[in-house]
C-alpha cells in the first residue's frame, strides 16, 4: 500500500515563541514591559493575510478604525515577554482581551500589587458557548514573590523573536 507518510509517523511538537491561552488555568510571570498598539489584517496577494501593527490609534487608516466587521477592525493589543509555566518556556504573550487587560491594569495601579512582573498571574479561561468568542476570563494574581533564579537565568540567555 502506498502511504503518504511513513507508518507510525507522528507530527512533532514544535515549541512556539507565543503563549496561547488554553481552556482552564494559564499561569505565567510577566518578564518585560508591555508594548502597546493596534493591529489589523490585510490581504497580501498570494501570500495571504498578514498583520499590520502601529503604536498609536491615529496611525490606523480610517477603513480599519471605523469598520463594523470585526475581521477588518483594528484591535488594541499589549505584547510582552512571559515565562509560561505549562510550556516551561519564555514566550511572547499578545493580549487583545479587554477583560484581562483591565484586570492586569487594575493590579498594576494598586500599590499592594504594583507591576505584574513582581508576581505570577493565572488566567482561567472557560468556554461558555459554541463560538470562539464565547469565553469568560478570570485573572487571579498570586502573592508577590521574587522571580525564581532559574527563570531569570533562562530569560537572560533566551532571546524571544
Amino acid at each position: 500500500m502506498n502511504e503518504f507518510l511513513p507508518e507510525g509517523y507522528v507530527t512533532p511538537e514544535v515549541p512556539s515563541n507565543y503563549m496561547e491561552f488554553e481552556e482552564g488555568e494559564n499561569r505565567f510571570r510577566v518578564l518585560s514591559s508591555a508594548i502597546v498598539g493596534y493591529e489589523w489584517w490585510v490581504e497580501k496577494g498570494e501570500s495571504g493575510r498578514r498583520p499590520v501593527r502601529v503604536h498609536e490609534a491615529d496611525e490606523v487608516p480610517e477603513e480599519f478604525s471605523g469598520s463594523s466587521d470585526n475581521r477588518q477592525r483594528a484591535r488594541h493589543f499589549w505584547a510582552f515577554t512571559v515565562y509560561n509555566y505549562k510550556a516551561t518556556a519564555i514566550q511572547v504573550l499578545v493580549l487583545k482581551q479587554h477583560t484581562i487587560m483591565r484586570a492586569i491594569e487594575a493590579f498594576a495601579k494598586t500599590p499592594k500589587w504594583g507591576s505584574p512582573n513582581g508576581y505570577d498571574l493565572i488566567v482561567e479561561t472557560l468556554n461558555t458557548g459554541s463560538r470562539d468568542r464565547d469565553v469568560e476570563y478570570n485573572v487571579i494574581p498570586e502573592p508577590p514573590t521574587r522571580l525564581d533564579p532559574a527563570i531569570a537565568e533562562l530569560a537572560e540567555n533566551m532571546p524571544v523573536g
